[in-house]
């Protein structure tokens, strides 16, 4: 057995990819500061009722869980940062009316979330806490395509759901397994989900709602055609309108087109994730190429009542680290190499250089490679009485 072999779906991120999602973070980061948005930095670690909340379960298998040697009490690492940020809007910030606050960070789980996820991502995200209109909602749609477009994941579609709808059919289906139901659908399986309804026994309301349940598969595509399928299906149901003519209005926002660049926003009824914490209208952006969703959010009111501070928020997230791991390999970093020497003129001209952005690497005595991942595009050479940087020769 290697003895430096790493847990598995756990791994070291080396040059020049490391560099790249350090330089990507650092352009996020401002792009959410621009608009806005406040900088937090949760612990690590908390005690496990506080990771857990609002979460509806689903954060429970996938957090490891210690006894903190302090307090004999049960702490946990946190496995998404949601709500750590929930707490601090509840219990530090709690003197605003609307907050928005941006994280990046680790998080750690004991599964990933598929074959090919890091049980360790690094999770950057912005939340809108204390607006319960769908401006807020629009807001983080835009912010989440704009985070994409800087990370270059190519052409984009994101797909707009609201919880809402699935659970006003729930309603109708007494003895309906919720987790059942929404497991079905999320996985798309037709056969299973129609089998599962089908004992469901509450009269022609229900039997209304079980097809409706199964027509949600059907409510998918560009946004005409699948909001027209979707006004069909939910035509038994009145208060089903509202939440249409809400996902309409953001889908055609002028400002979230405008923001929205080339990326497609389309309808999917049947895209259920994170329905155990999510509310209302949720949101996933899908890459060319990628079967799984580079990006997720949605609303996610009154999570911070079990903080003693039920706020309307909506909010997104992504995983830098997978972001980077997906993309092409790049070409190493271009660099200036210098030789050693301890001559004041060679070290004012590197700071020069250093400041302005550039890579000057020093020769050290006996150094003779700098390894497969720096390309030398210049060299600093002694002529002519100076030191001077000029183009290294083929």
């Amino acid at each position: 057995m290697n003895r430096w072999q790493l847990p598995e779906a756990i791994s070291d991120l080396l040059p020049p990819q490391a560099q790249v999602l350090e330089d990507l973070r650092r352009r996020i980061l401002d792009v959410y500061r621009g608009w806005g948005y406040e900088l937090v930095a949760p612990p690590l670690v908390e005690y496990l009722e506080s990771l857990l909340i609002g979460s509806g379960g689903d954060l429970d298998l996938k957090t490891f869980k210690l006894i903190d040697q302090l307090s004999g009490r049960t702490i946990g690492v946190r496995a998404d940062i949601t709500p750590q940020v929930a707490r601090i809007d509840a219990h530090r910030l709690h003197g605003r009316q609307i907050t928005r606050l941006c994280y990046c960070a680790p998080v750690l789980r004991t599964r990933p979330n598929g074959l090919e996820s890091s049980r360790e991502p690094l999770q950057i995200g912005a939340e809108i806490y204390g607006h319960a209109g769908i401006e807020a909602d629009i807001e983080a749609i835009e912010l989440l395509i704009r985070s994409l477009a800087l990370a270059d994941v190519g052409q984009l579609r994101v797909d707009l759901c609201d919880l809402r709808l699935a659970r006003l059919l729930l309603a109708d289906l007494p003895g309906a397994s919720e987790d059942e139901v929404f497991a079905c659908l999320q996985a798309r399986d037709l056969p299973a989900l129609t089998e599962l309804l089908a004992g469901v026994d509450g009269g022609e309301r229900a039997r209304q709602a079980a097809q409706a349940v199964v027509d949600l598969a059907t409510c998918v595509g560009p946004l005409g055609p699948a909001l027209a399928r979707a006004r069909a299906v939910f035509a038994p149901w009145p208060d089903a309108t509202a939440v249409l003519d809400q996902l309409e209005r953001v889908a055609t926002s002028p400002r979230l087109l405008h923001h929205a660049g080339s990326a497609e926003l389309t309808l999917d009824l049947a895209d259920v994730k994170g329905f155990r914490y999510h509310t209302g209208l949720t949101f996933g952006a899908y890459a060319a190429g990628h079967a799984r969703a580079v990006g997720r959010g949605g609303r996610y009111d009154g999570i911070g009542a079990a903080f003693g501070r039920a706020r309307a928020a909506t909010g997104f997230s992504l995983d830098l680290r997978e972001l980077v791991e997906w993309r092409e390999p790049q070409a190493g970093s271009a660099v200036i190499t210098a030789p050693w020497s301890e001559d004041p003129a060679l070290a004012q001209l590197i700071d020069s250089l250093r400041r302005g952005g550039e890579v000057v690497l020093q020769w050290l005595p006996g150094q003779t490679d700098l390894g497969p991942d720096l390309v030398v595009d210049r060299v600093i050479e002694y002529r002519d009485g100076h030191w001077q940087v000029s183009r290294k020769e083929s």
